[in-house]
């Protein structure tokens, strides 16, 4: 599936440091060609304002997609 941001291997995000993430662009996250989650990354020299207007968005959205599924980390075997 074709997408307006880049996609990332999940072995491959999983092999970044902390520091490393948060400089790249926000990204979609794929394992076998299936999108596992969308990493949407705040710009570092964005400002507060984009900051906050990025987390709202982020909150609301992962409210709407909580309400039709999805378990809770308690719920799953690590």
């Amino acid at each position: 599936m074709s997408t307006l941001i880049p996609s990332v291997s999940y072995t491959d995000f999983k092999k970044l440091k902390a520091a490393q993430i948060k400089e790249l662009k926000s990204i979609e996250i794929v394992s076998n060609g299936e999108v596992l989650f969308y990493a949407i990354i705040p710009p570092a020299d964005g400002g507060s304002t984009i900051n906050s207007v990025i987390g709202t968005e982020a909150e609301y959205l992962a409210a709407r997609a909580n309400t039709v599924g999805g378990k809770e980390i308690a719920d799953i075997s690590v």
